[in-house]
């Protein structure tokens, strides 16, 4: 089908069956953005700001877009300066609804193998990040979408977010993360009601729920996040790496191994420099200057 006939479908639907997902393809024929993703630094290079840049496609996720992701986390990884970045997306409606499905209509088997091997590369490099980072979900979370922000460390939204997990209607299990994800953030029967029928969920339903840990009006969902970012940053960021670390690494073990990875990590901060600060500065009353990580 040319993007013209195509378009003209989606004006002239035939079915109801999309109308509660409040999204279509791509519209064809726009000019993209020079870069699908930006960061910006703030508070002294500290805080980085990742932007999901494709509103006019409600940021849904091409394969540049994927590795360009993948380039960005990487960088944040590795620059000792950085202590916390918030994913986020362009403009006011979505945050993103998850792979651009205009790109893979008429994709090859072998080059839908290569994108889903890139979108995993991207998704991995997330779960493997030692920084804390979250999301700021600022519309709509469909699909691979939704799936970034449940691999974040935890999520935040605006009043007119909504999470959905759409695969299965157009014919495909869910394979970023949250037939793994989403059963440890929603109860189970819940989400597998999302998985196997595609109907999304309000951000409110979701905070109710303990997916989201804290709404507010769009307008002030950004500012939200970098006073959250920058609370993150204000502490040890080694003290704050090794708590995300005993969480991820004590999930799901037994008790006793959840707590002896736990002591692990409380020994490695107790003999760091940032100890003797921190103690230091609240006997002291004053701010304390913590080192960047050592890796």
């Amino acid at each position: 089908m040319n993007p013209e006939k195509e378009d003209d479908v989606r004006t002239n639907p035939t079915t109801d069956r999309w109308k509660a997902l409040d999204f279509g393809p791509p519209p064809s024929g726009l000019a993209e953005p020079d870069q699908p993703v930006l960061v910006e630094y703030l508070s002294g290079q500290r805080v980085a700001v990742i932007t999901l840049n494709r509103p006019h496609a409600d940021n849904a996720i091409t394969t540049e877009m994927g590795v360009r992701l993948t380039e960005v986390l990487e960088t944040i990884a590795v620059r000792p300066a950085v202590r916390v970045a918030i994913i986020t997306g362009a403009g006011d409606r979505a945050f993103s609804v998850g792979s651009d499905l205009r790109q893979r209509h008429d994709m090859t088997k072998e080059g839908w193998l290569r994108q889903r091997q890139d979108f995993d590369r991207t998704l991995y490099t997330l779960r493997q990040l030692r920084k804390p980072i979250f999301a700021a979900v600022n519309g709509i979370a469909y699909g691979g979408g939704s799936e970034l922000a449940q691999t974040t460390d935890f999520i935040i939204a605006s009043e007119n977010a909504t999470f959905g997990q759409p695969e299965a209607m157009i014919g495909l299990a869910a394979g970023g993360g949250s037939p793994a994800l989403l059963p440890r953030a929603l109860p189970p029967g819940k989400a597998l009601q999302m998985l196997m029928t595609g109907d999304p969920i309000t951000a409110q339903e979701a905070y109710r729920l303990g997916m989201v840990n804290e709404i507010c009006p769009q307008s002030e969902l950004v500012d939200r996040a970098r006073h959250i970012a920058e609370k993150i940053a204000s502490n040890s960021p080694t003290a704050v790496q090794a708590v995300k670390r005993a969480v991820r690494m004590g999930e799901g073990e037994p008790i006793e191994q959840a707590v002896a990875i736990m002591t692990e990590a409380h020994w490695r901060s107790a003999v760091h420099r940032d100890r003797f600060e921190g103690i230091a500065a609240f006997n002291e009353d004053r701010e304390p200057t913590f080192q960047d990580p050592d890796y």
